[in-house]
């Protein structure tokens, strides 16, 4: 059974969110969000850097 929300719902969803929280939190939650996401992807580029520079290192012996 697919569980699809339209416009109306998702609507009603973020008004509850925002009495939950505060808009205040809310952006600073989603601002946390935002730098473990710039993190993230920063670590897997450095492996992905280190994981060409041993594979450049075992092709030369």
């Amino acid at each position: 059974m697919p569980f699809r929300l339209g416009t109306t719902e998702l609507i009603i969803i973020l008004v509850i969110i925002v009495i939950l929280f505060g808009v205040g939190r809310i952006g600073k939650i989603a601002g946390e969000l935002g730098g473990g996401i710039k993190a993230f992807r920063k670590s897997m580029a450095a492996d992905e850097e280190k994981d060409a520079s041993e594979e450049d290192t075992q092709e030369e012996k």
